[in-house]
């Protein structure tokens, strides 16, 4: 069964960008994570959704 949840720097290598580019868009709320005993963990769903808002806005109108 593949990882509902990731560690930041699993999550920013899943989108190869950097860990502190990874905190800012998860502190503007553009990725959901969740705390886990103090540790953050980003839903891999939330890594989907968040490649598909940026692909929509892409797309011209």
């Amino acid at each position: 069964m593949a990882p509902l949840l990731l560690t930041v720097p699993e999550a920013a290598d899943a989108l190869a960008i950097s860990r502190s580019k990874l905190y800012q868009l998860i502190a503007s709320g553009a990725v959901d994570s969740i705390r886990i005993d103090g540790s953050r963990r980003v839903p891999v769903a939330s890594l989907h959704d968040f490649i598909a808002r940026m692909a929509a806005q892409e797309i011209p109108a």
